[in-house]
């Protein structure tokens, strides 16, 4: 396992003096003796990188290992970001330059740094034509994306969807795009015509191979716009694949006080996140690549090992814990849970037991010391994650990150009551309330669709929906202990039943 650990010195109690000062290049030399500031001059970056869908994220990710870079001396990876639906990054970053603070979190304490990689933010419907321009600059090197599994015109298979509503907006005026994909192959078609070279496009998003969901994005909008264009994208661009970890809840305003109180430093959008930080790459870079290597990015021929492993044990986990915890009522995020040996028990089991049995070897990595440390993370105090965070999403969730396990532990013959429990907490959130009948907010983007068939006191109306669940609906012994579950969770509430299922051999029955 390899992260990058920068080192921070102790920061010293606040004197009662000091003046609460905004985040800027002109003021941010003031801060050196109680943050760690970038020592290197941010005007001599090269603005090499773009990256599109600028969150928390990839500020307390991608960003760092860029920071870091510079800090070595590698000023050849600057970075431009663009928010293509909201203009509120742009409009919390610029007036302070894009300098933005770090705040790292763990039982020790916090850490604070300034990134200053970040060299520009746009928003793109302001002004497509200056984003369009970045991307055709001879400089940009690398594209990155964070745009959410929703933003890839592909199906659950990969394949490329003509009908997308956003492709379809684009190829009617594929000079003023407003998707990813659009400005990409816009930008990639300048850059043909004017003789440069392709750039890489590197995907950060969790989604299923998400180097292969890229190529099939881009080539299946290009080619809808010009063959000739699509085969020179296809013969000169790559499309790698990656696997991104760092937990890195919301921020709110308890944070950017926190700077205030603590630093005397205000910043407009600061970010909060662990202290652990992962990012494996696929080596396949086409017009050369920042040397991430320095500063503890794995770049291996194949990312798929590493990438099963955290989606189906880190993801998985998240989402049991989210719908498990929320519907207990009381529990708020994933420390809260944690505090509780009954969850922790859970997710021990779970992940051993159900989950990492069925992983492929993983180069270099200890799959056991791996589980202990997300359970580790998990119980982070102070970094601690909403639930409400981890429960968003499950009709994408749950058969990009549970499901799979669940099939293929019971194509194997494997225990699966678990997982089964996991499936029927899901069930239960969606429905709109907790256990004590408590309102819970369901944030998917199918919620109309599900929200009726999980009303349904029996499961099979919603395990029919094969987009989620595939076949598990026709498996009668599943449809049984989900059923079961359901009723257990119901009567008994998500601690009780967790014991249960533990102590009296469901676990190996199921």
């Amino acid at each position: 396992m390899t992260s990058a650990q920068p080192s921070h010195r102790p920061v010293p109690e606040l004197p009662a003096d000091r003046y609460v000062r905004p985040l800027t290049d002109q003021t941010v030399a003031l801060f050196t003796d109680r943050v760690d500031v970038p020592t290197y001059d941010r005007s001599a970056l090269t603005p090499a990188v773009v990256h599109l869908g600028v969150g928390g994220f990839h500020r307390a990710h991608q960003a760092v290992y860029l920071d870091e870079l510079a800090r070595l001396g590698e000023t050849g990876w600057g970075e431009t970001g663009v928010s293509l639906h909201s203009p509120k990054m742009r409009d919390a970053l610029v007036p302070q330059g894009c300098l933005y603070t770090v705040v790292e979190r763990d039982r020790g304490g916090d850490r604070a740094r300034v990134v200053g990689s970040l060299l520009d933010c746009r928003y793109a419907p302001d002004d497509p034509r200056a984003v369009l321009d970045r991307l055709a600059d001879p400089r940009t090197r690398v594209v990155t994306l964070t745009i959410t599994g929703g933003g890839y015109p592909v199906d659950d298979d990969g394949t490329f969807q003509a009908d997308d509503p956003v492709v379809r907006a684009d190829l009617a005026d594929p000079t003023s795009p407003t998707g990813a994909f659009g400005y990409l192959v816009e930008a990639l078609r300048r850059r043909r015509r004017a003789g440069l070279p392709a750039f890489t496009v590197l995907s950060c998003d969790n989604v299923p191979e998400n180097g292969d969901a890229t190529r099939a994005s881009v080539l299946g909008y290009a080619r809808l716009r010009d063959a000739a264009l699509a085969d020179w994208i296809e013969a000169n661009a790559t499309f790698p694949a990656s696997m991104v970890d760092r937990i890195t809840p919301e921020t709110d305003e308890r944070f950017r006080q926190l700077l205030i109180d603590r630093y005397g430093l205000r910043d407009n959008w600061p970010v909060v996140t662990e202290p652990f930080t992962q990012w494996v790459v696929e080596d396949r870079f086409c017009n050369g690549r920042p040397p991430l290597e320095r500063v503890g990015v794995q770049f291996v021929e194949d990312v798929a090992p590493y990438k099963l492993m955290k989606t189906r044990l880190l993801n998985a986990a998240h989402s049991a814990l989210g719908y498990l915890g929320s519907l207990s009522g009381g529990y708020r995020t994933t420390s809260d849970v944690m505090d509780n040996p009954v969850f922790a028990d859970y997710l021990t089991v779970l992940m051993r037991e159900e989950i990492a049995r069925q992983l492929p070897a993983v180069p270099g990595v200890d799959v056991e010391d791996y589980q202990r440390t997300l359970l580790n993370r998990f119980a982070n105090p102070r970094i601690s994650d909403q639930l409400s965070r981890l429960c968003g999403r499950g009709s994408t969730k749950m058969p990009a990150y549970l499901i799979p396990s669940l099939v293929a532990a019971r194509r194997e013959g494997r225990p699966t009551a678990l997982l089964t429990l996991a499936v029927a907490g899901w069930f239960c959130y969606l429905r709109g309330y907790d256990l004590n009948g408590d309102p819970l907010e369901v944030r998917d983007a199918r919620r109309d669709e599900l929200q009726p068939l999980a009303a349904h006191a029996d499961p099979r109306p919603l395990l029919s929906e094969r987009s989620i669940f595939g076949e598990l609906g026709d498996d009668p012994e599943f449809v049984t202990a989900l059923d079961a579950a359901l009723r257990d969770l119901e009567s008994y509430g998500p601690a009780a039943t967790i014991c249960e299922y533990l102590a009296t051999g469901l676990l190996a029955a199921a």
